[in-house]
């Protein structure tokens, strides 16, 4: 049971508050704020068993893991006292029927009755299982993904900037490379990895069995056409294959980016497989080109999660937000598919009326501070209740979320990785039914998103840590028959980076003797 690892998820990586992952050092320990399985153990229904406990002892410095194996007793009367039998703890593949051997399975298989017992009790669990030869070879996390003659290609810089084409992709590993490759006009069309052909030439290994091979040819999807101004245009051609050729002094037709997009299943074997290229051109004095190349994965009849960053937030990006349901036992957070409609505010119209402003949101952007409004025309005819709900309704939209995620590519099953958003109030809600004596309606409401730089100094990453929403009333009093009072509805956002250093200027810095949260730059060390 030591060896055991249920939470062991990610290859020769870390895996979060896993106390028994292998791969974990005494530093990654002490960043760790409990353990995800506190106790491993075998068949429950052993009379007795070893059981490996994990814990965290936080009082020391740095936070350590204490591991103990102890011996635990099953003080049911039936329990399995041992385990004889050891061929029954695993399920061997079925023997396929085959041309050599379908004879003799049809005389141990063919008559009404048959033992399914075998030869012998001594069997050698070491020696080679001869149905082994009939199992289906499917891709597991980070292996190469394999093609008819290598592997699929990734460049990437390896010591310098220039490009190596070794770098295989590997399976469910999403990847984003830029590298810079030596090219002339001269040897325009002589450049092998300068040309489409190069990166879809080859079909990819799809499912492998012993008999045959399935492959899945490299399509392509897109292909734009970049101008020497950054310009990009879409090729609407039927014929999306272009060779470099020289035209008029350049080089045209070079390879500047490929996206690759693999569609797989539930079981680990691939079905569709796509690129898209990004095309441009060189001029005589161009000595090298920069290219850039990215792979992405999806899972057969599942929608793609838009991302907001990877990991940190980018800016100008929408800030991700959802909900988070009532579930059990794994809840996960709700998002919109539609990465623009998860956290909104009130839109500006040229009208400034409130009432035509109803419906149109504007997304919150990541670093954006912004602010909108309209103006709304209250008469004394005006109930208070459905008045005041309105607005509310106004301000906030028709579902205003509940969670933010803390990082762009917060996964929706990481529950503890998003924020939870705190509402306030400014004074009392309270709603009259009419205006007889006052009425207290919402008028504004202020988003203020609390961010800090997280993990390296050298490349600080985007955490959102605390999301507030400050939704302000006024008090409205009795208006007199026929006539009419103008207010300004407004709604807000401001993002406040909460890591900036405190400016300079004060007579002597304050000094404090406190010790930093053992998960402080969690998940960085």
């Amino acid at each position: 049971v030591a060896k055991l690892c249920a939470c062991d998820l990610l290859v020769a990586q870390c895996d979060v508050n896993c106390c028994c992952d292998p791969d974990c050092s005494a530093a990654d320990f002490s960043l760790f704020t409990t353990c995800s399985v506190p106790i491993v153990t075998g068949d429950s229904r052993l009379c007795r068993q070893k059981a490996a406990v994990y814990s965290l002892d936080v009082e020391a410095n740095p936070p350590e893991r204490v591991f103990k194996l102890t011996e635990q007793v099953n003080p049911s009367v039936f329990c399995i006292h041992a385990t004889n039998y050891k061929q029954a703890l695993s399920f061997s593949s079925p023997e396929m029927p085959t041309p050599e051997n379908f004879d003799q399975l049809l005389q141990k298989f063919g008559s009404a009755t048959f033992s399914a017992e075998p030869d012998g009790w001594n069997m050698n669990p070491d020696a080679p299982n001869p149905s082994d030869a009939n199992e289906t070879y499917r891709y597991e996390y980070g292996v190469p993904i394999q093609t008819v003659d290598a592997f699929l290609r990734l460049p990437s810089p390896v010591v310098s900037s220039w490009c190596s084409d070794a770098n295989p992709a590997g399976f469910l590993v999403h990847q984003a490379t830029k590298c810079t490759r030596s090219v002339s006009v001269e040897n325009c069309g002589n450049i092998a990895a300068a040309s489409m052909l190069f990166y879809i030439n080859s079909s990819i290994l799809a499912v492998k069995l012993p008999w045959i091979v399935f492959q899945v040819n490299l399509t392509v999807q897109s292909v734009a056409v970049q101008s020497p101004n950054g310009m990009r245009a879409l090729l609407n051609s039927s014929d999306l294959l272009r060779h470099p050729v020289i035209l008029d002094e350049l080089c045209v037709n070079i390879v500047l980016g490929v996206s690759y997009h693999i569609t797989y299943t539930d079981t680990g074997e691939i079905i569709e497989a796509a690129a898209s290229f990004v095309l441009g051109a060189i001029n005589k004095e161009a000595l090298s080109i920069q290219q850039s190349f990215e792979i992405s994965f999806t899972q057969v009849n599942t929608a793609p999660v838009p991302l907001s960053g990877n990991p940190g937030y980018v800016v100008g990006l929408p800030v991700r937000a959802g909900f988070k349901p009532q579930g059990y036992p794994f809840p996960s957070i709700i998002q919109s598919t539609n990465k623009y409609g998860q956290l909104t505010i009130l839109q500006s119209t040229p009208s400034q009326d409130c009432l035509a402003a109803q419906g149109a949101r504007s997304p919150v952007l990541f670093g954006y501070n912004m602010i909108s409004g309209c103006k709304i025309r209250i008469t004394a005819a005006m109930k208070c209740q459905p008045l005041a709900q309105a607005l509310l309704d106004l301000l906030k939209g028709q579902s205003f979320p509940e969670y933010v995620a803390s990082f762009g590519n917060s996964q929706a099953q990481d529950v503890l990785d998003w924020v939870p958003v705190t509402h306030l109030y400014t004074s009392e809600q309270r709603i009259c039914n009419t205006f007889q004596s006052s009425c207290q309606i919402p008028v504004s409401l202020e988003i203020e998103v609390k961010w800090t730089k997280y993990g390296s100094l050298v490349n600080p990453q985007a955490r959102i840590v605390n999301v507030t929403a400050t939704t302000t009333s006024t008090t409205l009093k009795q208006l007199p028959v026929g006539r009419e009072r103008t207010i300004p509805i407004t709604s807000s956002v401001v993002f406040t980076d909460i890591s900036s250093p405190a400016e300079p200027g004060y007579k002597a810095w304050p000094t404090i003797n406190a010790k930093l949260p053992h998960d402080f730059f969690f998940p960085f060390v």
